[in-house]
């Protein structure tokens, strides 16, 4: 057996250091650590005769020690075996900070046997930066087997490696936070992609556990209304499962919605919260949903063993969870608005008296801008599309498109559209980002033969600047001192290609300028001998419009329209906006 052979002997001082100095130069060379414990238990392999050798690390969190790399011990003493602090001669190390040698473990009350073989044992602490990351244990057969020099260079070498531990340790958590906020990164771009609950739930769920490992997860939604947390989604087991809503306030999840704050437990038993749902559970976390500073629900993990979820664990589902938050606002919006589209397909007059609600009546008061709007459809409802946009900070979106086609299935594309800006503008400031948004939703639906064009203008009232992105549509027409400006900015229409990416332009503004948008309704307005309204007779117009309020502005260029040709082709639609 090992614990037979004869120990090395360093005759000089000089074959000391030089052992040492290999000791120091083999664990400096690797960080990853289990191929650094393995070159340390080769190392007392040379120099220290054993029988069983075992590393075993300590969990600050969890206080106690397991082993970590081992050699001779059997693999479900590897696998099982915890000590925790203070027991075992192991313990006695880890409290003392010293070296234990025990020449007959059978006459020391504190030895916790593993193995019936073993008679002697000498463990040594390693401390790095004040702290004890583990110890090394050799156990022989022999009564006796280990001496006062075994002790020495047994601690000689954990002074030396448990820097390397330390590091080794240090780097693999490091790594592991790295790829944890990379997964997170990840799994938050999916979850912005998914627009349906259920769907949207499962992925959820699938992507926690790939982060924390557990044996029930819930999502909890609030209903205020009857004052509740109504039961959205659970699964155990990888199986769905059905479990009852909770009260507010009531039971763990209850608590964390209540606190706005997670709320960990590390044993259910002793948390009189504790409500069950599903047998079994020992531990339990749960976190909040906030959205725009509102707890819109729970989400909820269980496990079946005592203290399972940690500080690391809370930490990375706080990271995930606003959006997880944001992802269900959306989806529970989309699905309001795919209701209320279905409810649009069914019925035309529903479809007109919803466009009379999706588009504003009357221009909203803007700091820095005089606004006026017109709209004349070609038939009852029309496919020309315009809303307004607030920013808690002052800034405001105006956005003006086309839907193509006429009539009510433009009127319901462009509804479409206008539902999707008011659920995905709150989150994209920038018009460039938000346009590309609506583009992927759009061109994800494979509606065949439909489009929009759509302009965006970001309103900065502070610094009197429009930031612009434009979809295919014409773009706005700037008056300054009465002459038109060029502004030069184009985009491919929405829903035609997925995946494009759109460009913004920034343009300053000055007091009086006059800032128009309109569809092409106006600029392709015919005259019944074939000539174009075009551009050209728009700008004209505009030119001799010197101080007129932007209302009156829209009734002059209707006014000259009808002169043109009192028949309508298209949806005539107007925003004018003059800036104070």
């Amino acid at each position: 057996m090992s614990g037979t052979r004869p120990r090395v002997r360093f005759k000089e001082r000089t074959e000391l250091l030089d052992f040492l100095l290999e000791v120091s130069a083999l664990t400096a060379e690797t960080l990853d650590l289990d191929e650094l414990l393995a070159r340390v238990g080769e190392i007392v392999k040379g120099v220290v005769p054993f029988d069983l050798f075992a590393i075993l690390l300590l969990s600050e969190k969890r206080k106690d020690l397991r082993i970590r790399y081992a050699v001779g011990h059997r693999e479900e003493v590897v696998r099982n075996l915890t000590i925790p602090l203070g027991e075992g001669i192991v313990g006695a190390a880890v409290s003392s900070r010293q070296p234990v040698l025990v020449t007959d473990v059978s006459k020391d009350d504190r030895y916790l046997s593993v193995s019936d073989i073993v008679r002697s044992e000498l463990c040594v602490p390693m401390i790095a930066r004040g702290r004890v990351v583990g110890v090394m244990d050799t156990q022989s057969s022999r009564l006796g087997a280990f001496k006062e020099e075994d002790r020495t260079i047994m601690r000689l070498i954990a002074t030396r490696v448990a820097a390397a531990i330390d590091n080794a340790q240090l780097y693999r958590r490091a790594e592991r936070q790295y790829r944890t906020i990379r997964t997170l990164s990840k799994i938050s771009n999916e979850f912005s992609s998914i627009l349906e609950l259920e769907e949207l739930l499962a992925k959820v769920a699938t992507s926690v556990r790939g982060l924390i490992n557990y044996d029930a997860f819930s999502i909890y939604l609030v209903d205020e209304e009857r004052t509740r947390l109504n039961h959205h989604f659970s699964i155990r087991y990888d199986e769905r499962v059905k479990v009852d809503s909770v009260p507010l306030g009531k039971g763990i999840t209850g608590a964390a919605f209540t606190s706005r704050e997670i709320v960990r437990v590390h044993d259910t038993a002793e948390d009189a919260r504790y409500i069950s749902r599903h047998p079994g559970i020992l531990s339990e976390i749960a976190v909040p949903l906030i959205q725009k500073h509102r707890a819109i629900g729970v989400m909820d993990l269980e496990s079946e063993r005592i203290g399972h979820f940690t500080e690391e664990h809370a930490r990375t589902l706080g990271l995930l969870a606003p959006s997880v938050a944001i992802a269900v606002e959306n989806a529970r919006l989309y699905q309001e608005l795919g209701e209320r589209e279905r409810a649009m397909q069914a019925d035309l007059k529903a479809a007109f008296e919803l466009q009379t609600v999706i588009l504003p009546q009357k221009a909203p008061a803007v700091e820095g801008l005089d606004i006026a709007i017109g709209l004349r459809p070609a038939r009852q409802i029309s496919g020309d599309l315009y809303d307004f946009f607030a920013h808690p900070d002052g800034h405001f979106v105006v956005a003006f498109g086309d839907s193509s086609g006429k009539g009510a299935a433009a009127a319901l594309y462009g509804a479409m559209l206008s539902g999707l800006m008011r659920t995905l503008a709150p989150h994209r400031r920038s018009p460039a980002e938000l346009m590309k948004a609506l583009n992927d939703e759009l061109a994800n639906r494979h509606t065949a033969g439909k489009y929009a064009t759509l302009a965006l203008l970001l309103w900065h009232p502070h610094s009197r600047e429009f930031t612009i992105a434009n979809a295919g549509g014409s773009p706005p027409m700037v008056l300054r001192d009465h002459q038109p400006m060029n502004i030069d900015i184009e985009g491919v229409p929405l829903g035609l290609l997925a995946h494009r990416n759109y460009e913004e332009t920034v343009f300053k503004a000055e007091p009086g300028d006059m800032v128009v948008l309109y569809s092409d309704g106006v600029s392709d307005h015919v005259s019944t001998s074939g000539e174009e309204y075009g551009r050209h007779g728009l700008a004209q117009l505009l030119g001799g419009c010197h101080d007129c309020s932007p209302t009156a502005i829209v009734q002059a260029i209707f006014a000259d329209l009808d002169k043109f040709n009192t028949d309508r082709f298209d949806d005539q639609t107007l925003i004018v906006m003059r800036v104070q």
